[in-house]
């Protein structure tokens, strides 16, 4: 049955004798599923490529200071995290999924474009400073003289890093609870 025309239809089923009725079409029900499904994703993806800036940043202190010996061995804790890299552009294509789906609530898309807009800047600042790092070094394997410039560009750049990807899940979060 409709009423007030085909966006407030009433659904009607029965599997035990029973009636559901909604003033929503199922469509309206399957887009509502698909943009939470959408947030769901921002937020977790986000929430996630947020782990290892934040892991970086914690040791810092621990690091930041160490004999060079002591840091090139430590460094070699982060063999094999360029996986959790890939998180970076997920994170950026669910914030720009999810500017696109909340592009009817202009505080939502735009949070959501923000947030998007912190990943895109963490990639920019990951290029421009941390994989020179790991180049100069080749993965902390080789030791140049200007090692300690080169850790100081590398531990400095995660820790802003790790404040940019915290304010990219912040506004992913807000886009989301709107």
């Amino acid at each position: 049955m409709l009423i007030f025309g085909s966006m407030f239809e009433v659904d009607q089923w029965s599997t035990d004798g029973g009636r559901h009725c909604s003033i929503f079409s199922a469509e309206t029900h399957r887009l509502a599923a698909s943009l939470s499904a959408m947030r769901f994703l921002a937020v977790i993806i986000t929430g996630l490529a947020f782990a290892a800036p934040a892991a970086h940043a914690f040791a810092l202190l621990n690091k930041i200071g160490m004999a060079k010996a002591d840091y090139f061995i430590a460094q070699q804790a982060y063999t094999g995290w360029w996986v959790v890299g890939l998180l970076l552009p997920l994170a950026l294509l669910a914030n720009i999924g999810n500017a696109v789906a909340l592009r009817a609530d202009g505080t939502a898309m735009m949070l959501s474009v923000a947030a998007a807009a912190l990943i895109a800047l963490n990639l920019v600042i990951f290029m421009v400073f941390t994989q020179p790092a790991n180049a100069a070094t080749e993965n902390w394997t080789v030791q140049p003289e200007n090692w300690e410039s080169l850790r100081a560009q590398w531990e400095y750049s995660h820790a802003v890093n790790a404040a940019v990807t915290l304010l990219a899940f912040c506004c992913a979060t807000l886009a989301s609870l709107r």
